[in-house]
């Protein structure tokens, strides 16, 4: 399972890289506005992420039709989740935000890898 955990932080890692290095290209190289540009980093860094998770780190062999939509929920709900945390901590805890961050990245994290693994791409039974 710990290996499994690294592999899933591992494509998180690379997801996350895609989005960011496409940010920079069409902001910098295509004078793209850079929200539309974080926006279409954001979506082919969730795609990458989603193909990882689905060849590399799960290894899944069901159909997107069952994985994707489950992908796509458990990463809005994360989403949710990040503004939720990141709202206490700041405001009402008064913690800085970037230690909000961490902490709401570090549930986010455990709660996506057991979404995921639990859920999105967990093999049917026969």
């Amino acid at each position: 399972m710990w290996r499994q955990f690294l592999r899933f932080v591992n494509s998180g890692a690379i997801g996350t890289a895609v989005h960011y290095t496409l940010l920079w290209l069409l902001v910098n190289q295509w004078a793209v506005q850079p929200v539309w540009a974080s926006t279409c980093g954001a979506v082919a860094g969730a795609a990458t992420i989603y193909g990882l998770n689905y060849v590399w780190t799960f290894a899944s062999d069901l159909p997107h039709r069952r994985t994707l939509p489950r992908f796509i929920a458990i990463a809005l709900t994360s989403m949710l989740l990040n503004l939720a945390i990141m709202y206490a901590l700041t405001k009402g805890l008064k913690l800085h935000y970037l230690l909000a961050q961490v902490v709401a990245t570090g549930v986010c994290l455990g709660l996506n890898y057991l979404a995921s693994r639990y859920w999105a791409f967990k093999p049917t039974t026969t």
